[in-house]
């Protein structure tokens, strides 16, 4: 899923959602050439989800877009919902709404990216994604996405880790570093989507052919954590020691 840096000078452009009553109004900050998720560089629409994720360094912000859409070389936006986020906040957002992510949860957090791998270190949980979810959220997630009731299925927002009991010694030293954020940080539902899909960025080094080693790791390898016993307040996405 990819995503832009933009600079704090970058102009606002007007942009409507189609659900504006849970979405973050514009204007935004988006440049007149910005990846969509699906389609490359502005064309008209992306594929599949379309989101437009831009990250501004210098003020800690972050918008991201769902189902983003342009008109007139990029001068015009719309997009099915939006959020902004600011990264030096713990604040969630309000209970029940959604962002650009079924969840209500920033995306770019949860993106695993190459230049972590090389560091040695990825050193948070992971979005990742459910073909089928319950209707109902726990903590941190804010929104649903889903009319079933069946028990069975996931909450959004629902955290697994791997077990630490799973071997990673036979895997590449690439993937070892991905494995090993699973078993301490674990990984969070954040929409519905391909079965147990791991979300990360794109980048002309990773090699796809490596990381299909990951498809060795099955369902049955992961445990639920309860984290009810982290919250500070149900409204925040501070945790205790």
């Amino acid at each position: 899923m990819p995503y832009v840096v933009i600079g704090p000078a970058q102009p606002l452009v007007p942009i409507t959602f189609r659900y504006a009553s849970e979405s973050d109004p514009g204007p935004h900050p988006i440049p007149p050439l910005v990846p969509i998720e699906g389609g490359g560089i502005r064309p008209s629409r992306g594929k599949g989800d379309a989101h437009v994720l831009l990250v501004q360094a210098e003020t800690c912000l972050l918008w991201e877009i769902f189902a983003a859409r342009s008109w007139k070389r990029g001068a015009l936006w719309q997009g099915g919902s939006g959020a902004a986020f600011d990264l030096t906040s713990n604040a969630l957002r309000p209970d029940g709404w959604t962002s650009a992510d079924a969840a209500g949860l920033p995306i770019l957090p949860g993106l695993v990216r190459y230049d972590e791998v090389l560091a040695g270190a990825i050193m948070h949980a992971v979005r990742f994604t459910a073909p089928a979810t319950q209707r109902a959220y726990v903590w941190p997630a804010r929104h649903y996405a889903s009319a079933s009731t069946d028990p069975n299925l996931p909450p959004m927002g629902i955290r697994v880790r791997l077990r630490a009991s799973f071997d990673i010694s036979s895997f590449s030293p690439r993937n070892r570093i991905i494995l090993t954020a699973l078993q301490r940080y674990g990984m969070m539902l954040a929409d519905n989507g391909a079965a147990w899909f791991l979300s990360g960025a794109p980048d002309r080094r990773w090699d796809n052919e490596e990381l299909r080693e990951l498809r060795r790791v099955r369902g049955s390898d992961f445990e639920v954590v309860n984290v009810a016993s982290l919250i500070l307040d149900p409204d925040s996405g501070a945790t205790r020691p």
